[in-house]
């Protein structure tokens, strides 16, 4: 089912939170909205749901506009974080909750419960309840509800935020496996970037209200539209520098980096430098000093203070020798940084 949003609006009282947005989801599709608390990505999932009024737009689901149906007459299937199963009833009784509503025959439900549960491998624990089951035993009990009603769309809202690391892995390729082999149309929210890569087609990044860029996760990572984007994605995170950008490259109170190139003339900018494009060999050295180093296993983070003040990370394969408190004089890649004006638009 192909979902679009046209000129999407909502408001709380006098507070416009979500005006005119447009987006257009395919068929099959997995798109992610992300971006930090507040900034309309739920309350945008709420109104596909039909949990928010509309204030202004349409919501399609194919050519048919549900903007003014109710949240009962819209066939979408939502999984929250809290899982939000009735404890008194057994997992097969959960999952069989939306096609008992619905009015259908023990036969037909049996049936549908028993292929949805083999399907996100549940199949063994239908006659325990939710108190007898981990948490991620409990996620895979709610999408399979969400699941069994053959929804038009599949929401899911924060769905592995009360997981812990380890499950949160399992469940994330799990929910992408299932939602590959159903072909369903989804949307996630998500303010977990890592979420949103790993199991989306397309990630729409918002922020107070709007969508700053919507693209395909590396696409996202590696051609970000502003300073905002680039600052958003990426663990561990990218740093700034304040630079001026005249026949030379130089960092602001700081040594030069070489020749400005594509930059030359633009006075001050502000470079973008992740975290694999600086270190040893990379560039024009830079001294530095080692304040921060955590080992991460295969591979160690380093947060270097330049003479300027500027810091940088770096990540090096674990067992480099460098050690804290060193001095460095690494580089940086000139060629894969990314250049903003002071506004943070993208250069």
């Amino acid at each position: 089912m192909r979902l679009v949003l046209e000129g999407f609006t909502k408001r709380f009282g006098d507070t416009t939170v979500i005006d005119a947005l447009d987006l257009t989801v395919e068929d099959g599709e997995m798109i992610a909205l992300l971006g930090p608390s507040g900034c309309g990505k739920s309350t945008t999932l709420f109104a596909i749901a039909g949990l928010h009024r509309v204030d202004g737009g349409r919501i399609l689901f194919g050519d048919r506009d549900v903007a003014g149906v109710s949240a009962q007459a819209r066939n979408v299937g939502i999984v929250f974080q809290n899982y939000a199963l009735y404890p008194h009833m057994t997992v097969a009784q959960n999952i069989a909750f939306p096609l008992r509503v619905r009015g259908e025959s023990t036969a037909q439900m049996d049936g549908k419960v028993r292929a949805i549960a083999d399907l996100v491998q549940i199949g063994e624990l239908l006659e325990r309840r939710p108190a007898q089951l981990s948490g991620g035993q409990q996620q895979r009990v709610a999408l399979a509800r969400a699941l069994v009603r053959e929804p038009d769309v599949l929401l899911l809202d924060e769905p592995l935020a009360n997981l812990d690391a380890k499950l949160r892995m399992e469940m994330r390729s799990e929910i992408r496996r299932v939602q590959r082999q159903t072909g369903i149309t989804a949307i996630l929210v998500t303010h977990d970037q890592v979420e949103a890569m790993s199991m989306c087609d397309r990630i729409a990044l918002m922020k107070e209200g709007g969508i700053v860029q919507i693209s395909e996760p590396a696409e996202m990572y590696d051609n970000p539209a502003d300073r905002y984007v680039a600052g958003f994605l990426g663990n561990p995170p990218i740093a700034f520098l304040e630079a001026e950008a005249g026949d030379e490259l130089r960092l602001a109170h700081g040594p030069s980096l070489g020749d400005a190139g594509r930059l030359r003339g633009r006075g001050p900018v502000v470079l973008g430098i992740r975290p694999e494009h600086y270190g040893p060999c990379k560039g024009r050295p830079i001294a530095g000093k080692v304040i921060m180093l955590e080992n991460h296993g295969r591979e160690d983070l380093f947060e270097v203070e330049l003479a300027n003040g500027g810091r940088l990370r770096a990540i090096l394969p674990a067992g480099s020798g460098v050690g804290l408190g060193a001095s460095v004089d690494w580089g940086i890649d000139l060629e894969r940084i990314f250049a903003f004006s002071p506004e943070g638009r993208r250069i």
